[in-house]
C-alpha cells in the first residue's frame, strides 16, 4: 500500500467510512488516510517506523470543523500528513478514556487544553508534542500546521533518541502524577458540616452577585455544584436555620440562565455555555448531558421555592429534548451543532425584519420588547461579517413591568406571547438545522432517564414517564449485554442506527443506575432498582482501585492505555467517582447494605481535602457529603398505584433530597418494606427518621402532620 492509499473501495473514502460515530463520518471524504483508534494503526506505525497523529474532537465543536476545514481537506497539508505519520481520528464522546488520558498530556504539556486536540506520538502511545488548533498558516500567536508536521517529521527522522527520550520522560511523569493524584491525602477533613459549610463559602467567594453563575466569562453551567447548593440550604431549611447563601446562589443563577440567550427562548433547553457574564450570547451548540442536568436543577428549584417560572423551564427543556433530541428507538441523541450553513448561530438569531415578516409591525414591536429585540443586535458570527448582526432572544425583564409600560393586561400580552412564540419557532424550523450527532451514549442517556423519570413523578406527567420507561426498555435490550442466566452482565458505551459498540465505562455504569433508581421511584417497579443494583456490583467487581480506593474509569480487563486514570473532579458530567457514590449511598440504603454505603463515605473522604479548597469541582461528590450529614429518613407508601396517588402528589410538591422514598404494591424485598402489607384498594405512607417509625399514616393529612412543615 502507498502513503494516502484508502482501504475502502467506495470511490476513495477512508477508513472512517465504516464507523458509526457522526463526528468521524464528518471526515471519511478527507483526503487524509484516517484510521479510527484501534490496534491496526499502531501496527501499522511500527511496521514503517512511523509516528502516529492522533486527532481528537466531537460533531458539535465549532473549531473541530474550522481546522478540518483549513486542513484536513487541503490536498497539499493532507499529503504532508499521509507522507510523514499514521493518522488517527477519535471522537472524544465515543472514546472519553482515550480522551481523558492524551488530554493529560496535552495539558501537561502546554498548560491548557481544548478540542480539536493534536497529539504525537510514538508507536506505542507515548505523547512527544500537542496542541489544540493549528491554523493553515502561522497566525494568531500559533504557528501553521504544515510548519509543524515538516518540523516533527524532520525530528523523527533526524533526532530519533531524542524523541524517545522524551516521550518515555514525558510518559513517566504523567504516571507520577496521576498516582500522586490518587495517593491518599494527609490530613483529610471530617465528612461533616463542617465540610459542607466550607464548601458553600468557597462557590461564594467565586459567585457573580450581579449575573449568578460563577466566575466572569466565559460562564459555564454548574449543575451538579447547584444541585449541592439547593440540598444544603433545604436541609438548613429543614434544620430550622435561617435563609443563607446557598439557597441565594442557586436560585439566582437558575433565574439569570433561563433569561438570557443561553436559553433556547423560542425552543426550549441550554446551549452549552455563555461567552459573556450575563448568560446573553452563548456558543450555541447543545447538549444532552447539560440539558438533562439542568431540567432536573429546575424541576428541584421548582420544588424547593414554587416558581412557576422554574416549572415553564423544565417542561421547554424537556420538550425540546423528547421533540429534537429522541431516536424512534427510545435512545437520545448526543448533541446538536452550533453552526448551521458555516455560521455559528444562524439557525437560531433574529433580526427586527424578520420579526416583522412572520408576525406584522406591531406585534414585532412588543415582541421584540419582550426578547429584547433591537435594530442594531446584540450578536455577528466573528468569522462571518458579511451574515450582519443579529438578535440572541432574551428575556431579562419581567412581562408584567413590560405590560404595564405598554399599558396591557399582563394575562394578555403572556397568552399573546405563546402564540407569537409559536409562530416564531414554526418560521424558525424551515431553516437549515444545524448538525445533528446522533448516536446515543449510555451515561448521558442515564442522566435523561433520570430527568424524565423524576419529572413525570413530581409533574405528575405520564408522558415523561413514558418516555423514561422506552428509554429503560432500550438501553436493556440494545445496550445491555446479560451474562447468561445469572446476574450481572456488561454495558456497552455507544449505540448508532442498530450497532451496539465499546466496552461501559464508569460513568456509563454509575450514571445509568441513578437513572433508574429515579424511575424506580417514579413507577414502584422493583426491577428498575434491582437492575440498579446489578450495575453497582459490576462497578465494584471491575473497576475499583484496591490499593488506593476509588474507581478507575475503564475496567481491569479493558484495552491499556499509557494511564488508567480515576475521575474524581466533576466536568461537564458528574465525575464517575460522584455518581458511583450516589449510586452506592441509595442501594446501600434501599437494599440495607452497610458495606454499599460505605463505598460512598470512602470515596468522599479519599477527597475530603480537595473538595473543601476547590468546591467548583466537586458538585457530585459534595452531594453526598450532604446525604452522609443528613439525618436518615425514609418515606414507604404501600398499596395499588391509584391508591398511592394522594400520598405520592403530596411528597412530589416538597424537595426532600436525603429522604429515601420507597413506592410498591406491597411488601417488598427492601428492608424498608418489610412487614408494609396493607389492605386490597387501600394505601399507606411509612415515616421513619432517625430509625424510628412513625403509626402508619392512612391518610394524607396525616402523613403531612407526621412530616412537618417545611419538611426537607
Amino acid at each position: 500500500m502507498t502513503d494516502g492509499e484508502a482501504t475502502d473501495p467506495s470511490g476513495g473514502r477512508n477508513r472512517l467510512a465504516a464507523e458509526t460515530s457522526p463526528y468521524l463520518l464528518q471526515h471519511a471524504d478527507n483526503p487524509v488516510d484516517w484510521y479510527p483508534w484501534g490496534e491496526e494503526a499502531f501496527e501499522r506505525a511500527r511496521a514503517e517506523d512511523k509516528p502516529l497523529l492522533l486527532s481528537v474532537g466531537y460533531s458539535s465543536c465549532h473549531w473541530c470543523h474550522v481546522m478540518a476545514h483549513e486542513s484536513f481537506e487541503d490536498e497539499t497539508i493532507a499529503g504532508l500528513m499521509n507522507e510523514a505519520f499514521v493518522n488517527i481520528k477519535v471522537d472524544r464522546e465515543e472514546r472519553p478514556d482515550v480522551d481523558n488520558v492524551y488530554m493529560t498530556a496535552t495539558q501537561a504539556l502546554t498548560g491548557s487544553g481544548g478540542w480539536p486536540m493534536t497529539v504525537f506520538l510514538t508507536p506505542d502511545g507515548k505523547p512527544f508534542y500537542a496542541g489544540t488548533y493549528f491554523p493553515p498558516e502561522d497566525g494568531h500567536g500559533r504557528p501553521g500546521f504544515p510548519r509543524v508536521l515538516t518540523a516533527l517529521r524532520d525530528l523523527w527522522q533526524n533526532e530519533r533518541s531524542r524523541v524517545l527520550d522524551s516521550a518515555q520522560g514525558i510518559t513517566e511523569r504523567l504516571q507520577a502524577a496521576v498516582a500522586r493524584q490518587y495517593a491518599s491525602e494527609d490530613g483529610a477533613v471530617e465528612v461533616g458540616d463542617g465540610l459542607a459549610s466550607e464548601a458553600v463559602e468557597g462557590l461564594w467567594r467565586g459567585f457573580d452577585e450581579e449575573w449568578g453563575g460563577f466566575g466572569r466569562a466565559p460562564k459555564f453551567p454548574n449543575p451538579g455544584g447547584l444541585e449541592f447548593l439547593l440540598m444544603h440550604e433545604a436541609r438548613r431549611r429543614g434544620e430550622g436555620g435561617p435563609p443563607g447563601t446557598a439557597g441565594r446562589m442557586a436560585l439566582s443563577t437558575l433565574r439569570a440562565m433561563a433569561a438570557g440567550g443561553m436559553y433556547d427562548q423560542l425552543g426550549g433547553g441550554f446551549a452549552r455555555y455563555s461567552v459573556d457574564r450575563q448568560w446573553l450570547v452563548p456558543h450555541f451548540e447543545k447538549m444532552l448531558y447539560d440539558n438533562a442536568q439542568l431540567a432536573r436543577v429546575y424541576l428541584h428549584a421548582f420544588q424547593f421555592g414554587g416558581e412557576p417560572s422554574f416549572e415553564r423551564i423544565v417542561r421547554e427543556t424537556l420538550d425540546y429534548l423528547e421533540r429534537e433530541m429522541l431516536d424512534a428507538e427510545g435512545g437520545f441523541y448526543s448533541a446538536q451543532d452550533a453552526d448551521s450553513e458555516g455560521i455559528e448561530g444562524k439557525f437560531f438569531v433574529w433580526t427586527r425584519e424578520e420579526l416583522s415578516a412572520v408576525l406584522g409591525e406591531e406585534d414585532a414591536r412588543i415582541c421584540g420588547a419582550v426578547y429584547g429585540v433591537t435594530e442594531g443586535g446584540n450578536f455577528q458570527d466573528p468569522h462571518h461579517p458579511e451574515f450582519g448582526r443579529r438578535n440572541v432572544l432574551s428575556r431579562y425583564r419581567p412581562l408584567a413591568e413590560i405590560a404595564r409600560d405598554l399599558g396591557m393586561d399582563e394575562g394578555e400580552l403572556e397568552a399573546r406571547l405563546a402564540g407569537w412564540r409559536a409562530a416564531l419557532l414554526a418560521e424558525r424550523e424551515l431553516r437549515v438545522w444545524p448538525g445533528l450527532d446522533d448516536k446515543v451514549l449510555t451515561s448521558w442517556n442515564g442522566l435523561a432517564l433520570a430527568a424524565f423519570a423524576e419529572a413525570g413523578r413530581v409533574l405528575g406527567d405520564e408522558r415523561y414517564l413514558g418516555i423514561a420507561r422506552r428509554n429503560a426498555e432500550f438501553v436493556r435490550g440494545s445496550m445491555w449485554q446479560a451474562a447468561g442466566d445469572g446476574p450481572g452482565g456488561r454495558l456497552l458505551h455507544s449505540w448508532k442506527d442498530g450497532v451496539a459498540k465499546i466496552d461501559g465505562l464508569l460513568d456509563d455504569y454509575a450514571c445509568y443506575g441513578l437513572g433508574l433508581i429515579e424511575l424506580y421511584r417514579a413507577t414502584g417497579d422493583l426491577d428498575h432498582l434491582r437492575w440498579a443494583a446489578e450495575l453497582l456490583e459490576e462497578i465494584l467487581g471491575r473497576f475499583g482501585d484496591a490499593e488506593g480506593g476509588g474507581f478507575f474509569e475503564s475496567p481491569e480487563d479493558a484495552e491499556r492505555l499509557i494511564l488508567r486514570q480515576k475521575p474524581l473532579f466533576d466536568a461537564a458530567t458528574p465525575s464517575g467517582n460522584g455518581a458511583t457514590a450516589l449510586l452506592a449511598f441509595w442501594l446501600g440504603r434501599y437494599f440495607g447494605r452497610a458495606e454499599w454505603e460505605g463505598v460512598a463515605r470512602e470515596v468522599v473522604a479519599e477527597v475530603s481535602a480537595r473538595m473543601a479548597e476547590g468546591a467548583g469541582g466537586f458538585g457530585s461528590l459534595l452531594q453526598v457529603v450532604e446525604l452522609l450529614i443528613a439525618p436518615p429518613r425514609e418515606i414507604a407508601v404501600v398499596g395499588e398505584p391509584a391508591a398511592r396517588e394522594p400520598f405520592e402528589r403530596e411528597l412530589a410538591g416538597r424537595f426532600l433530597p436525603a429522604t429515601l422514598f420507597a413506592p410498591a404494591a406491597g411488601e417488598g424485598v427492601l428492608p424498608v418494606l418489610e412487614g408494609r402489607a396493607v389492605a386490597p384498594g387501600e394505601a399507606a405512607a411509612y415515616v421513619c427518621e432517625d430509625f424510628v417509625c412513625a403509626l402508619p399514616a392512612r391518610s394524607v393529612e396525616e402523613l403531612v402532620a407526621q412530616l412537618g412543615e417545611g419538611s426537607a
